[in-house]
């Protein structure tokens, strides 16, 4: 009969536009979570097949969830360095825990980025999802495979102990005077017995007097620990070319050799006073540390474009190095790239990890999850892992949150609207029970 389709559609009107109050309903209660992608109840016909000639039998209709996954909500500035936000295609890669993690732990997916350090120092978001990462490896570098998902770790960013740098490279600017006269123990130089190390080493008792100021450069050891290299120069009677030692200061701090020398040369001049390549002094040196010291071993790379030699007085202008003594973390800081990064007090920058990035053919078709995330599904393709803003995934934005998707103005007009369409399901309801008992009073 007729009149009961048309009950039965009043009950699918009812039962679809509750579904879509729902779908309201979550939109607004999460307008300002982060990350969330709203949702929305389509609505789609039931056709009946028309049996009888002259009669019409009511399909009715049935609701349809569609999630916009896909869609990119504003990205507006946040306070902390560790708040992240995808801007283009991508979610992060998480887990439900930190510590322990195992191949066969699940992973889920996610845009909701506000990430702090936890007690133990893994980032993790306010659902308690902790973030992955490509662990960077003993070389600097990242392995970043496409699809092994167990290759990603959760990424700590307190448990790193304290960040040395020894140094590798020197740099001198200085004049040696080109008027200095040559002294007469110049004749008898030798680093065996008359050389400048020997002179330092022994407080001028021995060796020969530098012609200049020796420059002192500081260099850091693979512990932290400091030691104090000289570079001395003596003019020789050949024109425009000098004797030149670098040393230890103490003596001691290298291993046995004599007076703490460390390698030896001449500098060459050309006649407008530049530094020559044809010098004969090493450039890089190794020095022998003591055994007693306990350090590994270093070479330090020595810069002597800027040595001059001048009519004027013999100046040190500059003396420059890197390394830095032991620091402790005191921030992070995330690249574009996803690359995340500790910085430390003695103004070194470790890197930690790489956020990797998972895209999918069809975002959309995702699984939600609790905690604003999403599981893989058929629907939505096979996942592929990248590099930040590299093959078509999206940049990270540091100190950033994805905002929500929801428009109230849009969605407070869906519920009117559903609310009246609800109101008229029900109508057709009372109606239709309103026609059948007229039938039934026929006969009284």
């Amino acid at each position: 009969m007729s009149v009961n389709s048309a009950l039965l559609a009043g009950v699918s009107g009812l039962v679809a536009n509750a579904s879509a109050l729902a779908a309201i309903s979550d939109n607004i209660a999460n307008v300002n979570t982060t990350a969330y992608k709203r949702n929305q109840v389509d609505f789609s016909t039931l056709v009946t097949s028309q049996a009888v000639k002259g009669e019409y039998s009511a399909g009715g209709v049935t609701g349809v969830n569609k999630a916009f996954v896909s869609q990119q909500g504003l990205i507006q500035s946040a306070s902390s360095t560790t708040d992240l936000a995808i801007s283009g295609d991508g979610f992060f890669v998480v887990t439900t825990k930190g510590a322990g993690l195992t191949a066969s732990d699940p992973r889920e997916f996610t845009r909701a980025g506000a990430f702090q350090p936890d007690a133990d120092g893994f980032l993790v978001n306010d659902a308690g999802l902790y973030l992955q990462g490509w662990p960077v490896q003993a070389n600097g570098t990242f392995d970043t495979d496409p699809s092994d998902l167990a290759k990603l770790g959760p990424i700590n960013v307190k448990n790193l102990g304290a960040a040395v740098q020894q140094t590798s490279t020197a740099a001198i600017s200085a004049n040696l005077d080109q008027t200095t006269p040559v002294a007469a123990a110049a004749a008898t130089y030798n680093t065996a017995a008359n050389s400048m190390a020997a002179y330092a080493a022994t407080s001028g008792a021995s060796g020969t007097a530098p012609d200049a100021p020796p420059v002192e450069l500081t260099i850091i050891d693979s512990v932290g620990g400091t030691h104090k290299i000289a570079v001395a120069f003596e003019k020789t009677a050949t024109a425009n070319t000098w004797n030149a030692e670098i040393y230890a200061v103490p003596a001691s701090d290298v291993a046995p050799a004599a007076n703490g020398l460390i390698s030896s040369g001449t500098v060459v001049f050309d006649t407008s006073g530049v530094f020559q390549a044809s010098s004969t002094l090493p450039l890089t040196i190794t020095p022998p540390w003591a055994a007693s010291l306990g350090i590994a071993a270093q070479s330090v790379s020595l810069d002597l474009a800027q040595l001059t030699q001048l009519s004027g007085p013999s100046t040190v202008n500059s003396v420059s190095t890197n390394g830095a003594r032991a620091g402790n973390i005191v921030g992070v800081q995330v690249g574009t790239d996803g690359v995340v990064s500790a910085l430390f007090d003695n103004a070194q920058v470790r890197q930690i990890a790489k956020v990797a990035i998972a895209t999918f053919p069809n975002s959309n078709g995702l699984q939600a999850t609790s905690g604003n995330a999403y599981n893989g599904s058929l629907a939505a393709g096979t996942m592929t892992l990248k590099v930040a803003g590299a093959g078509g995934a999206g940049k990270i934005s540091p100190s950033s949150l994805e905002a929500s998707t929801v428009d109230l103005s849009t969605e407070f007009t869906g519920l009117i609207t559903t609310q009246k369409a609800y109101s008229a399901s029900s109508k057709i309801i009372t109606t239709a029970d309103q026609m059948l008992d007229e039938l039934i009073n026929i006969i009284r």
